[in-house]
């Protein structure tokens, strides 16, 4: 039976004691564990619980006794109800320590923009919301999945992001378009997709909910009018109740179905649904770590499991005998397999699949076994039978890329009978959050 939550407690005068993961820092009340939002290590706070498990507490600062001399001034206005940037209270060189630190702790310790007709307002703004327009195009709202805030401006976007998204919100408005109700699943505007490329190419994906071709047309055309420096402009209707676009027919309406990027001299054709790294300066840097870790010398067979658009296999073909990608997106692969043409590469070589099929004994004897094998795997990790078959090839190297350092130590925990974690570095991809990538190498132990 639930407890009524007015029966939660306040727990007075607590100190922060760490920066956890999801953005939540940890305090601990004698034997409990405390997570809270939006506050850092050093301050104390009176805490108001929100929720009551076994082993833990989640709450609210509700009152500041003390503040963190790790404390710094957010920049943005929307800090502390936006879900983006957790950590803009925190210093970055403390930042870069915690991120580190939870890389560290994982390895002890296991071994779109959105349419909404739900837009939160600002406890500022509250007074005047009886007669303004609840539709927003922006964030969602601090672990709310039907709210959004309606920025006002990202600093994480470059512009001119901001500016096409409030566009469309204020064109959608004066047309008194409906904005997708994620709890009814009703509504014109549902996404908004704004790739900026390094190249300043820029590609701009907008998902409708309901097919309707005059008014799609109308806010293309406007768009299209507006921002001429958009090079790809598409669109979606998504009847779904589900947000992927994955398996949707993407339709292009002006300019061309992808953007380039570039990296080293080396170009990559990025298309509508292909995953390529959002921060492409740090992008550079992970995949630098990650041949860095490699220590190729040329003569080596190197496979890249989850290659997407075929990044960083591209990036590392120049420095090995013979590269191989697999990925299991047919789109990614095409890409792949363009981007080593225009880069005038010849030594890679894609397979479309689900890794863990696709890669087996069979697969080994056709593509020969691999010296070394990278790996860059979604949030979730690797699957028990890619593992499996990754120890069965025995590459001498295996250098693994992660935007989940949880899922990254358990993966290596169900290798290290064979393998030895040498060297591990984590990249910040994304300042003033929580989130960060690693890159483990692992070597072989002797037989």
């Amino acid at each position: 039976m639930r407890s009524n939550r007015r029966d939660y407690p306040v727990l007075e005068k607590v100190e922060i004691l760490d920066a956890g993961s999801e953005g939540k820092a940890v305090a601990r009340v004698e034997k409990m564990v405390v997570f809270v939002p939006f506050v850092i290590p050093g301050d104390i706070v009176d805490i108001k619980v929100l929720k009551r498990k076994k082993s833990f507490y989640e709450g609210k600062a509700i009152k500041f006794h003390h503040f963190s001399e790790r404390r710094v001034e957010p920049r943005c206005e929307h800090f502390g109800v936006c879900g983006g940037c957790k950590w803009q209270n925190m210093s970055y060189e403390d930042q870069l320590f915690y991120k580190q630190k939870q890389v560290y702790d994982n390895f002890t310790r296991i071994g779109k923009f959105t349419c909404s007709n739900r837009k939160w307002l600002i406890d500022k703004d509250k007074e005047e919301s009886n007669n303004e327009n609840m539709n927003g195009i922006g964030f969602h709202l601090v672990g709310m999945f039907d709210r959004i805030i309606d920025l006002k401006n990202c600093y994480l976007q470059p512009q001119p992001s901001n500016q096409i998204r409030l566009a469309i919100r204020e064109f959608a408005i004066e047309n008194n378009f409906t904005f997708y109700d994620t709890k009814a699943h009703c509504g014109f505007l549902r996404n908004l997709i704004v790739r900026t490329a390094s190249t300043g190419e820029l590609m701009v994906i907008i998902i409708f909910a309901e097919n309707e071709e005059v008014n799609i047309t109308r806010t293309l055309e406007h768009v299209a009018g507006a921002f001429p420096q958009i090079t790809s402009l598409m669109y979606v209707v998504n009847t779904k109740k589900n947000d992927t676009i994955n398996d949707q027919e993407i339709l292009l309406y002006q300019g061309t179905p992808y953007i380039f990027e570039e990296m080293e001299g080396l170009r990559f054709k990025v298309g509508p649904i292909s995953f390529y790294q959002t921060n492409s300066l740090q992008a550079k840097k992970l995949y630098e770590v990650a041949r860095e870790f490699a220590g190729f010398t040329g003569t080596e067979t190197v496979y890249d499991l989850y290659c997407g658009t075929g990044t960083i296999t591209n990036f590392i073909a120049k420095s090995v005998k013979k590269a191989i990608g697999i990925e299991y997106v047919p789109s990614a692969i095409e890409d792949a397999i363009v981007n080593s043409a225009i880069n005038e590469i010849t030594n890679t070589h894609f397979v479309t699949g689900d890794i863990a099929k696709t890669l087996n004994e069979a697969f080994f004897n056709l593509h020969g076994k691999p010296d070394i094998i990278i790996t860059d795997p979604p949030r979730s990790g690797m699957h028990p039978k890619v593992i499996e078959e990754i120890l069965n090839a025995r590459p001498e190297k295996i250098v693994y890329v992660s935007c989940n350092p949880a899922t990254q130590a358990r993966d290596i925990a169900m290798m290290q009978e064979s393998y030895s974690l040498v060297k591990s570095q984590p990249v910040d991809m994304f300042p003033q959050t929580h989130h960060v990538e690693n890159v483990c190498l692992l070597v072989r132990k002797e037989d």
